[in-house]
């Protein structure tokens, strides 16, 4: 049996609109009762009592848009990330070791690399893997997820040579007629098709292990965006599993993959169905990309990309007619449409798909369609977007981790109010602000420094006017992502009713500056429907 609870000594932030208040009391996995300490102390006697001691309550954060299972096995991977790993050399050394320390022919597999933050400002290539790992495929992906660079041995268990052409939608890469490695959006799946896919043991290892991190940064719910990439309908399957052995401890939102190597089309089959399952893990929408990431040169714009960067204009990952019939599909079917554009061309060719499916037989009032990252998108566009409903689920953590890249990229212009927060905000949208992990880092705090500074991991600031408030930033991350969810009237605030999914930080970031924010904060408690999933220190054991 749950014990009653209550929280005092510091500050309980019920929600945006809800301001602060002295106490909270939680019984039977809900909120009971918030406000003064006399009242919240009369609603629960015999409550047991948390000191706060100057600390603060918040709802528990929600992660609107990330890819859990592929971060929990990554986790296992080779770490290439940025911010251990800055020169090739580096790159190198660690795909070397993993190589001397797996068996003869295994792949090796990392993740996270930057070749923007290299020294060498450039992808590595495969003739280089080859020298740190002659023996063993090798196949490591850019921060993005859009891009990557295989060996000579990954490309030959691909069956790609110089004379393989280019997929739809996707780039293989060649100089002077020679393949690089590099692989760019729909092109490596040539790749990912013959990595050997994890068994569901390790599948429901990944999801266990990803859920536990998150915990611990204070997350009581998530989302797992393109579900079926990795090991197709496995994945359905071992969430299933990790649920029934309660080693699933996050509530999830589940993305199918759509487009036409995705399980979307599978899943209908074998009968699963729109809002399956239930508030633990819930089947609720499909995704669809329509273009790449500004950072690797690949997301559709418009203008074209500054010629010392690369020119061109993009990659659109299908056509208008392909596209927008994907669009008009999964709607039809009742699924949610969460679907990934970056650059203005890109949102311009959902929105026109999503406004030409919208019909009195179908129509899009309530279905809460999004359109996800919508990074770089028009005033027109988001006029469009509001007049049927249709949700922005952007990453301002990218600013951080990417922005000034984006100046180099697109110029200071263009990329100055990219993930336009404040705007999104005061024409009445419902931004959920997300990570995209692992394409950058899960960690709450990060991303709640960036919306109030708007700076980038270099100093940068990048359109000071998209700056919000900390109680503005924390809405996003809890209430807008429930919103996203159709979970609003169940969690996001800490008001009498709502489920008790609360995170308990180290310190009070609304009174806190910006850098303590991002340097020193961290989450203590995370509890889900009233139990802990996370406790850094014993209080209640």
């Amino acid at each position: 049996m749950q014990q009653d609870l209550i929280f005092t000594g510091g500050r309980v932030f019920r929600g945006l609109t809800g301001g602060f208040a002295e106490a909270i009391a939680l019984r039977g996995g809900r909120v009971l009762a918030v406000g003064s300490a006399e009242e919240v102390a009369a609603a629960a006697p015999g409550a047991r009592r948390i000191d706060l001691d100057g600390r603060v309550a918040i709802p528990a954060f929600n992660e609107a848009h990330m890819h859990l299972l592929p971060y929990g096995l990554g986790l296992a991977q080779v770490n290439l990330r940025a911010e251990e790993v800055r020169s090739l050399d580096e790159v190198l050394r660690r795909i070397r070791a993993a190589a001397q320390a797996a068996p003869k022919g295994a792949w090796v597999l990392g993740r996270g690399y930057d070749h923007g933050e290299l020294d060498v400002a450039r992808h590595p290539t495969a003739a280089e893997l080859d020298a740190a790992a002659p023996e063993n495929p090798v196949f490591i992906v850019r921060t993005c997820g859009h891009m990557g660079v295989a060996n000579t041995a990954a490309l030959r268990a691909a069956g790609v040579g110089h004379n393989t052409p280019d997929p739809e939608g996707g780039v293989i890469e060649r100089r002077g007629g020679a393949l690089t490695g590099l692989f760019q959006e729909r092109a490596m799946r040539l790749v990912r098709d013959v990595i050997p896919a994890p068994d569901e043991a390790a599948l429901v290892a990944g999801i266990e292990r990803a859920c536990a991190h998150l915990a611990s940064l204070g997350f009581a719910s998530a989302t797992d965006m393109n579900v079926g990439m990795i090991a197709g309908m496995a994945e359905v399957a071992a969430y299933d599993a990790a649920k029934s052995a309660g080693r699933l401890t996050l509530r999830m939102w589940q993305v199918l993959a759509g487009n036409p190597e995705g399980i979307a089309q599978a899943a209908w089959e074998a009968g699963l169905r729109p809002s399956a399952g239930d508030d633990l893990l819930r089947w609720g929408a499909v995704k669809v990309f329509a273009d790449g990431s500004a950072g690797g040169l690949t997301a559709a714009f418009f203008e074209p990309y500054l010629a010392g960067a690369g020119g061109g204009t993009g990659v659109f990952t299908f056509p208008d007619e392909k596209i927008h019939a994907l669009l008009k599909l999964y709607h039809e079917q009742g699924w949610q449409l969460d679907i990934h554009a970056i650059g203005d061309a890109a949102i311009e060719q959902v929105l026109t798909g999503m406004e030409a499916a919208d019909s009195a037989v179908h129509p899009f009032a309530g279905r809460r369609h999004r359109i996800e990252h919508c990074g770089f998108v028009t005033r027109d566009q988001m006029r469009r977007m509001k007049a049927r409903g249709i949700l922005p689920v952007p990453q301002p953590v990218f600013m951080y981790e990417f922005g000034d890249l984006y100046i180099r990229n697109l110029g200071r212009a263009r990329s100055e109010h990219a993930y336009p927060m404040r705007t999104w905000l005061e024409d009445g949208h419902h931004p959920a602000a997300s990570s995209d992990c692992p394409v950058s880092t899960v960690d709450p705090f990060v991303n709640l420094f960036t919306m109030v500074t708007r700076k980038t991991n270099r100093g940068t600031i990048m359109g000071p006017e998209e700056a919000l408030s900390v109680e503005q930033a924390i809405h996003c991350q809890t209430w807008c992502g429930a919103y996203t969810q159709f979970a609003e009237d169940r969690r996001g605030t800490l008001e009498p009713g709502m489920l008790a999914d609360l995170a308990v930080l180290s310190r009070d970031v609304f009174a806190a500056e910006p850098e303590q924010i991002l340097r020193d904060t961290r989450c203590d408690l995370t509890l889900r429907g009233g139990v802990p999933i996370f406790d850094r220190h014993g209080a209640l054991s």
